[in-house]
């Protein structure tokens, strides 16, 4: 076991990879009562277009079978994992996003009792024709209910606009058309080729002994059997750099017409602490841009161009990268064309100062080692970053580190005329 001290923020996480491939993580927090717990799988639901495991031919699975396979993995010939949690005392949950899928519980007691249901339960698929059919239904239900939510029809119309070809533009839960192709043994070909040890990571975070937790899943994988590991290949299609499309307009039941903003990043062909930094510029860049202390922020907010739901959020994972910014207004054209604006003016650095970026690192320091408070925050994002070869724990490090430059030159980079997009959701009676 490898224990690894990160000294500026007084942490210490315990590693040891199994001999199936797993990667354990422990990091103890004494004086914390909740433990918190993840499982998670480097497969999400851009990955639908790969080598299954025994193959050599590339297969190409329906849209949304990722989470799809994440809502399956509860259900067991004995009944639902849900409630043997629940009787020892735990809350459970998962979730599915672009390139991840996680099983995890929180609880503060029986935290070696739940830490084994919940690899037993992910690592023993249970699968059958009728429950699948049935689950087509639920899941059905589920993605008709998002499509009547204006904040996820904007969030995703967006990413829609901006890629031509990636399956990031695809929702995550697929389509009603999409999931009706799911069957048994295509979750049980994602399975076996995505749930293997090797590509997931278990991360452990809470008041535990770090040899006892470690010893528990030595002695839980040490008695399971699994295939030799070996990398997954994916396969996906090529990407032009310009957006799809530059406009889309939705009419729903709104009030308050919604305004979002996308820019189309190059996918990081950077590794280690470089792409940590670039990830963490591109947040600089948009806080500086448009945080609360902006210029940009400030004027909008006293015209009332813009009210509280007004922000921002950069997604940077494997192989794709964007930003958004927008929110509720009454004028969604002009605020639009300014976020556009106030873009292409960092372009050339106009708008970024000395006195911004420190403004905006400090902030970003400062929530930094905030949300290093929350067990769920740390679980939740270590394997993000771990994911893409980066490591949470070195974000505040390099941070300090960082120069105006490095904003700068990422905006150059970055911002292009042609990678813009907007989305609006318009209330009905304007159509």
């Amino acid at each position: 076991m490898k224990k690894t001290n990160f000294d500026q923020m007084n942490e210490t996480v315990y590693h040891e990879q199994m001999e199936n491939g797993l990667n354990a993580y422990i990091l103890p927090k004494a004086g914390f009562n909740k433990t918190y717990v993840t499982f998670t799988t480097n497969y999400g639901s851009i990955d639908n277009d790969f080598i299954p495991e025994g193959e050599t031919d590339f297969l190409h699975v329906p849209d949304g079978i990722a989470h799809f396979l994440e809502h399956k993995m509860f259900e067991k010939e004995d009944g639902d994992v849900f409630q043997k949690f629940s009787s020892q005392g735990a809350s459970a949950n998962a979730f599915t996003s672009f390139t991840r899928t996680a099983y995890l519980f929180s609880a503060t007691s029986n935290i070696k009792e739940n830490t084994e249901t919940l690899l037993d339960f992910v690592q023993a698929p249970y699968f059958t024709e009728q429950t699948v059919e049935k689950e087509k239904g639920i899941i059905g239900q589920e993605i008709r209910m998002y499509d009547d939510n204006p904040d996820w029809r904007v969030y995703f119309g967006l990413i829609e606009n901006l890629y031509k070809h990636h399956p990031v533009k695809i929702d995550i839960a697929g389509t009603v058309e999409s999931i009706a192709d799911i069957t048994k043994d295509y979750l049980y070909t994602c399975y076996e080729t995505f749930y293997h040890p090797a590509n997931m990571s278990l991360f452990i975070v809470g008041p535990v002994d770090p040899d006892e937790m470690m010893s528990l899943v030595r002695q839980n994988q040490s008695g399971k059997t699994f295939a030799e590991p070996k990398s997954v290949e994916r396969r996906f299609p090529n990407e032009p750099a310009q957006s799809a499309e530059k406009h889309r307009a939705i009419h729903m039941s709104v009030n308050t017409p919604k305004c979002e903003v996308g820019l189309k990043m190059p996918a990081s062909l950077k590794t280690g602490t470089e792409k940590l930094k670039e990830e963490l510029a591109a947040g600089l860049l948009l806080e500086i841009l448009f945080g609360k202390s902006a210029a940009f922020y400030e004027k909008s907010y006293s015209e009332g161009l813009i009210d509280d739901t007004f922000g921002f959020d950069y997604t940077g994972e494997r192989g794709f990268s964007f930003a958004l910014v927008g929110g509720d207004t009454d004028e969604p054209e002009k605020l639009a064309e300014r976020i556009k604006a106030q873009l292409l003016e960092a372009k050339d650095g106009k708008n970024i100062t000395d006195e911004s970026f420190n403004r905006a690192r400090k902030k970003k320091i400062g929530a930094q080692l905030r949300a290093f408070n929350s067990p769920e925050y740390i679980a939740n994002q270590f394997t993000r970053y771990q994911f893409n070869g980066l490591n949470l724990f070195e974000t505040v490090p390099v941070l300090e580190t960082m120069a105006i430059e490095d904003v700068i030159g990422l905006a150059e980079k970055m911002i292009q005329e042609e990678s813009f997009s907007s989305c609006f959701i318009l209330p009905k009676e304007t159509a």
